[in-house]
């Protein structure tokens, strides 16, 4: 690890240079607008931690990146120098441009360290970019706050490989996953306050309340209350005109308490909020039960910004959001509440992709984190729609996908892109010579403690073992009809026949192309040969196809994914899941996607079966409605929705240097 003094020296003293500058590159740019300049990289060894290599990293303005990629001032709102969003606007005078290239990252099973697919995703990009001189934007998730201050760190990328200013992109960024919370706890507060109230108010009273009359006498309807009575079949618009059975029907939700799925949020890893009783205080005696928090991410407000494709879109999908059921079994939603118009006031900002930029000055969106496991696990539609505008039919979009890709792959593939309607160009599969160790019988691997010798010294045998995961793992893509190209994300302790083993394995597993990647220690150069593969790869005809229909009943889909994709024998079902899916199919719901939820450590439920397993089955123990994202989430095992801090977190290690303004420790 580098010292402090010489690169961190550099970093201070380069902040008031990159101000000054600040115009002096706008009025440059403005000439020779849309001409890509690369940033040099100054490569280091060993190989600084991350936070000294972005903080040593010379940044250009945000302006000078957007003026590069063609995006007008009057497009954008900045949030300081480096970053800023893009308005929704810009979709409209792009409307005719061809789409480039799209192409998704996702990886074999990973170890609990994860595989580098966010590092390999930035580092190709900035290979294709700053080496090939192809336009590129790299389009990623924003990481949650709560795993920052654990254990797992942040996701801006690592080494020479990633999206800068990785402090900013790793906390508030701009401010999206706090408008989540405060959007997701308002509709936490509203279903609450109005249990409460309508125990205690009878129907009349209920109403009078709900459309109070002014000294007039006259009484109005707000927006949501006219699309709740159109849900209702009431097509009347003056409230004094509804007849006393009407109003029964408008004014009472009649919520069944046992039905309630809407939990609450925050951004912080706390253990102790999963299961809370709220209602204790003594306004509220007699009102009291039980609820819990999630994390932000997990929210479905999350999922539908990730899936939404504009704001009205957006705003009919926070009306179909479903957060209990009435005492006839009918959908209450957050229509129902009249909080959705809310909502969507707290989000309209947050909507907006967030534009960035990598260590080698390509082009980055950062938009929407929607949890890999409960949620789908991708960047938005949004921010990849824009992107594919931008890089025109030449140009390259690389977005990557949450998990390995039985869990994230498969999403991307039969949830987001069948909402977004785009057809993904290529699949990059990240191995690592450690995680097909461990698939082959290695010793198990634990997040903050070091690799055994069987991962660090050269192991033939045991790599040979673990290479049914990769395999399985291409042949999933190929069932999709996606061109593969396997990355060999390489480390320091990998040997030359390790590497070359995965390599020409790949290559017999039907991938495409199959290459050695040291982007992590090199940059966008350690990846040029893996951005050559890429290209060649998208220029090849595919044939993509979704894995099931939506007609299919949900049983149906669920069993294709266990079948097809994680190769299970069947599939169980839970008395409380039988009764789900005749519910939801009751409801209408049965035609959404499935966005399966299970461990990502296994293509089983049981996180200790590594390789590529057979003869199991898998248990359905329970499933969720994600009505306003749009699709349904079967439970497979014990799913948690809001991580714990160890005994030693992350958050020890972060501080502010007092004499410069600079943030320590982050990695």
């Amino acid at each position: 690890m580098a010292t402090k003094t010489k690169s961190s020296k550099k970093g201070v003293k380069a902040k008031p240079k990159k101000v000054v500058a600040k115009k002096v590159v706008k009025k440059a740019a403005l000439k020779v607008s849309n001409v890509f300049q690369p940033t040099k990289l100054k490569l280091l060894r060993p190989v600084p931690s991350d936070i000294d290599i972005a903080q040593a990293g010379k940044l250009k303005t945000i302006m000078q990146v957007a003026q590069e990629l063609g995006i007008r001032e009057n497009e954008l709102e900045l949030y300081g120098p480096y970053k800023a969003k893009i308005k929704l606007e810009i979709l409209e005078r792009l409307k005719s441009k061809p789409n480039g290239k799209y192409i998704d990252v996702t990886a074999i099973t990973p170890t609990p360290l994860g595989e580098g697919k966010t590092t390999t995703t930035v580092g190709l990009s900035q290979a294709l970019g700053a080496h090939l001189g192809r336009k590129v934007i790299t389009a990623i998730r924003q990481p949650s706050m709560g795993p920052t201050f654990g254990i797992k760190g942040g996701a801006a990328g690592g080494g020479y490989s990633q999206i800068i200013p990785m402090e900013d992109f790793n906390l508030h960024l701009t401010g999206d996953i706090h408008a989540i919370t405060a959007s997701h706890n308002l509709v936490s507060a509203a279903l609450d306050a109005r249990v409460m109230h309508e125990k205690d108010q009878d129907d009349e009273k209920l109403f009078n309340a709900l459309c109070p009359a002014n000294k007039k006498g006259e009484r109005r309807f707000s927006p949501s209350m006219l699309r709740r009575l159109k849900r209702l079949g009431i097509k009347k618009t003056n409230p004094n005109d509804l007849t006393p059975e009407e109003r029964s029907r408008f004014a009472r939700l009649d919520i069944d308490e046992k039905t309630i799925t809407w939990r609450r949020v925050v951004d912080i890893n706390d253990r102790m909020l999963r299961e809370v009783e709220v209602g204790r205080g003594k306004d509220e005696v007699g009102h009291t039960h039980m609820s819990g928090y999630d994390i932000t991410v997990a929210s479905e407000i999350m999922a539908v910004l990730a899936l939404t494709t504009g704001i009205e879109d957006m705003r009919e999908r926070f009306g179909k959001m479903v957060v209990a059921t009435n005492k006839r079994g009918e959908a209450v939603t957050v229509e129902d509440l009249g909080v959705a118009g809310a909502v969507t006031v707290l989000m309209k900002d947050a909507i907006k992709p967030n534009l960035m930029q990598t260590l080698e000055g390509t082009p980055a969106t950062v938009h929407a984190g929607p949890f890999a496991n409960i949620a789908h696990g991708q960047s938005s539609i949004i921010a990849d729609k824009i992107a594919l505008k931008l890089v025109g039919k030449d140009g390259f979009v690389v977005t990557e996908s949450g998990f390995g890709a039985d869990i994230g792959m498969e999403k991307f593939f039969n949830i987001k892109c069948r909402y977004s309607g785009l057809i993904p160009h290529v699949v990059v599969m990240v191995a690592t010579v450690r995680a097909l160790k461990m698939h082959g019988g290695g010793p198990k691997v634990v997040a903050g403690k070091p690799l055994a010798a069987e991962y660090t010294d050269e192991n033939l045998d045991l790599l040979r073992a673990g290479l049914a995961n990769l395999e399985r793992h291409i042949q999933n893509a190929r069932q999709f009809g996606v061109n593969v190209v396997v990355a060999v994300n390489s480390f320091a302790t990998d040997t030359p026949a390790e590497v070359e083993l995965i390599r020409k394995a790949a290559l017999d597993f039907g991938a495409m192309d199959a290459v050695v990647s040291t982007h992590w220690a090199d940059g966008g150069k350690g990846a040029k040969k893996l951005a050559e593969a890429v290209v060649k790869a998208a220029e090849k005809s595919s044939n993509f196809q979704f894995l099931y229909p939506l007609e299919d009943s949900i049983k149906s889909k669920i069993e294709s994914i266990a079948t097809k994709i994680y190769r299970a024998d069947g599939v169980d079902y839970s008395p409380e899941a039988e009764e789900q899916i005749e519910r939801y199919t009751r409801l209408g719901f049965d035609k959404l996607p499935i966005c399966m939820a299970k461990t990502h450590l296994s293509f089983t439920t049981d996180a200790s079966k590594k390789g590529a397993p057979t003869g199991f089955r898998i248990t359905v123990r329970e499933i969720r409605a994600s009505v306003g994202a749009g699709f349904l989430y079967p439970i497979l095992g014990d799913m948690r929705t809001m991580p714990g801090l160890p005994t030693r977190p992350s958050f020890y290690d972060i501080d502010l240097d007092m004499e410069n303004g600079k943030v320590l420790g982050l990695f």
